[in-house]
C-alpha cells in the first residue's frame, strides 16, 4: 500500500432541509495489494452502517469535508 490513499471514507449526516448535511472523515481505502479491489481501513463506524467513498483532492488537508461536499449530497442519497 502506499502512503496516499486513492479515497476517503466519510459518513454522512443528513440534517434535513436548508440544512448542509455533516460530513466526518471516518477512514481511507488503498488498491488491494493482490488484485482487483480495496483494502479499507475505518477509524470509527457510523451508525447508520453507511460509508460514503470520495477520491481525495489535490489540495486535501484533512479536512473533515471535502471541497464541493454539498454537490454530493444527492449522490449519495441515490446510492443508497
Amino acid at each position: 500500500m502506499s502512503n496516499k490513499p486513492s479515497y476517503l471514507a466519510y459518513a454522512v449526516k443528513d440534517r434535513g432541509r436548508k440544512q448542509k448535511s455533516i460530513w466526518t472523515r471516518i477512514g481511507a481505502a488503498w488498491p488491494h495489494e493482490k488484485g482487483d479491489g480495496l483494502t479499507l481501513q475505518l477509524d470509527a463506524n457510523p451508525i447508520d452502517g453507511r460509508v460514503l467513498l470520495m477520491k481525495p483532492k489535490a489540495d486535501d488537508k484533512g479536512e473533515d469535508a471535502p471541497a464541493g461536499a454539498e454537490t454530493f449530497e444527492s449522490e449519495a442519497k441515490e446510492a443508497v
